[in-house]
């Protein structure tokens, strides 16, 4: 599973991003289970459900939420009516920043076939006014799973911004950069207590998703619950270590 994927949605990601792109890059790769996770938004996670009918590739809603002190945190959930709730909460809270495609890159909602439905004009790549806390909190409230991203990272990172994890947070997993070797990577599991721990491309390319930059997980059948149950070492369902 690659539970960290962006699309032409994400202001930063590749124009290449599209839905169907996607679909088709991932089933080349051998993977099974993705998360469509744009900055701040969930709305293009129609699109890729959508080009993913009827093929052996499992889909979930998903947002990669930049909070108060500039941390980035994986909100997953079971459905797009979840996640377009949560999007209303996030958007709610987002500065009245309009988005430069010149400076930042253009904000494109589309459909299965990449026909653009709608251009966002707030700028997504900024902080929502709520902190980590509120938006874990938010998140688990919802029924989500809430993934701390990229905690290896100097920058964006909940790691980087407030020094060191608590045992008994709210939090499902912790996601280490698909970038690390398999030493920095045993070096930072030392750093994120007893949570589980994936692996994720954070893609912006095509060529970014990559079955190497996946996480292995054992599951009865790829849904959103058997992925929390192994995400929290339920009924023989678990993650396997990504560097193995």
């Amino acid at each position: 599973m690659d539970l960290h994927v962006h699309t032409v949605l994400s202001p930063c990601a590749e124009l290449e991003m599209g839905a169907a792109d996607i679909v088709g890059r991932c089933l080349d790769e051998g993977i099974d289970i993705i998360a469509i996770a744009d900055h701040n938004a969930a709305a293009n996670s129609v699109a890729v459900i959508n080009a993913a009918k009827d093929k052996p590739l499992t889909v979930l809603p998903a947002l990669e939420v930049q909070s108060r002190e500039d941390i980035h945190t994986l909100c997953l959930f079971k459905t797009v009516e979840e996640a377009f709730a949560f999007q209303d909460w996030v958007w709610a809270r987002l500065a009245p920043v309009k988005n430069d495609p010149d400076l930042f890159g253009f904000q494109l909602v589309i459909d299965h076939e990449n026909n653009i439905l709608e251009e966002v004009d707030t700028l997504l790549l900024q902080g929502i006014d709520a902190s980590v806390d509120d938006v874990i909190e938010k998140t688990k409230c919802m029924g989500g799973i809430a993934i701390l991203a990229h905690v290896d990272r100097p920058a964006y990172s909940y790691l980087a911004v407030l020094g060191m994890l608590h045992p008994n947070m709210n939090i499902d997993a912790v996601e280490l950069s698909a970038r690390l070797t398999a030493q920095e990577a045993l070096y930072w599991k030392e750093s994120v207590l007893d949570y589980s721990i994936i692996r994720s491309s954070d893609a912006h390319r095509l060529n970014d998703i990559q079955r190497c930059h996946s996480t292995p997980i054992y599951l009865e059948q790829p849904s959103f619950n058997d992925v929390f149950f192994a995400l929290h070492r339920y009924n023989d369902r678990r993650v396997k270590w990504p560097w193995s």
